[in-house]
């Protein structure tokens, strides 16, 4: 099958640039150092190619993330990275080690009553969201261990520092946010301190698990950031259905595409050349230069400014090289 085959708005992943950044982040961090975190691609297959370079343990986002790795042989060891406030669906799950984030007595006791046997105490470490403040971990860890789980350590994600740009301030900030981590693991104990993203992969040295994700396939946001050795992958691919004298509309739109980093930019060299005006529920309109004007039934491509929430906009993503579609997967870890 080629490309042109597809019905649009469709997904596609570029293979080579996915093997170059998987072969990259395993070089970087090997075997137990990277614990994937499979919200950003949503999809078992591209899991397993994880697994395949040395990747056996993984972090979710959701419960049936959990489920879904599970299902197909990926539950060595799962860390549910979120609170959770009921676990019975998670405790039910046969045949894998299912670790989740707690940050509260109420999450503790929503572990326990659900069958939950590990937990990580979830930090605060500067990111307004989920985490208890540092000086409560120890607390927490007690009141855990006197239900009888086990707490296997400490977590916190430095999320407002990983789309910093510059460098020397992703240092710095992320030193900041880890000092806090590891004064709440000294209270804690356990052998895990985890956090980190694929912006901070290469900086955060204070923990010994990094939970990147996004890596796999890049995006226009992390793809603004200095030294990151990664690539964009990951294309919407769309049709034009509409040419006036000024503009062009696609058929790809807020239901194909997450806006939340930006407008996703069109590929300028990859099709049609083009400058994005807006989206629409199922349309882009964008401009073009006269040298470049499309015709009805021309392809565009869009790179995703963020691809997390993009490909779960999606039920499957296509793996091509150049004009060939070499695969179909699935993206079967959507939903909750």
């Amino acid at each position: 099958m080629k490309i042109h085959d597809l019905q649009t708005p469709a997904l596609i992943a570029d293979a080579d640039v996915l093997e170059h950044n998987l072969s990259t982040m395993t070089d970087a961090l090997p075997g137990p150092r990277l614990r994937p975190h499979v919200k950003a691609h949503k999809t078992t297959a591209l899991a397993r190619l994880q697994r395949e370079k040395g990747h056996t343990n993984f972090t979710c986002a959701t419960i049936r993330e959990v489920e879904g790795m599970a299902a197909v042989g990926l539950g060595d060891d799962l860390l549910l990275a979120n609170e959770v406030l009921d676990c019975t669906r998670l405790g039910a799950i046969p045949n894998a080690r299912v670790t989740v984030a707690v940050d509260s007595e109420v999450t503790v006791d929503a572990a326990h009553a659900g069958g939950i046997r590990e937990v990580l105490i979830d930090v605060n470490v500067g990111m307004p969201r989920c985490g208890c403040p540092p000086e409560q971990a120890g607390h927490i860890a007690d009141y855990a261990r006197a239900k009888g789980l086990d707490v296997r350590g400490v977590m916190g994600y430095e999320g407002h520092v990983v789309g910093v740009e510059a460098l020397d301030a992703r240092v710095t900030m992320t030193e900041d946010c880890m000092k806090r981590l590891l004064e709440a693991h000294a209270d804690v104990g356990g052998d895990i301190v985890s956090g980190g993203g694929t912006g901070t992969y290469a900086v955060n040295r204070w923990v010994n698990e990094i939970q990147a994700g996004s890596y796999v396939l890049l995006d226009t946001a992390y793809g603004a950031l200095d030294n990151l050795p990664f690539h964009e992958g990951l294309r919407v691919l769309a049709s034009v259905i509409h040419v006036n004298d000024d503009w062009a509309v696609a058929d790809a739109g807020l239901k194909a595409l997450a806006m939340d980093h930006g407008n996703p930019p069109i590929a300028n060299g990859e099709g049609c050349d083009g400058e994005v005006w807006f989206f629409s529920d199922e349309h882009v309109t964008f401009g073009f230069p006269a040298a470049s004007r499309p015709q009805v039934g021309d392809r565009v491509r869009l790179r995703p400014s963020h691809i997390d929430p993009t490909i779960a906009k999606h039920a499957q993503m296509h793996v091509v090289r150049g004009e060939e579609v070499l695969d179909t997967w699935e993206v079967d870890l959507r939903g909750w």
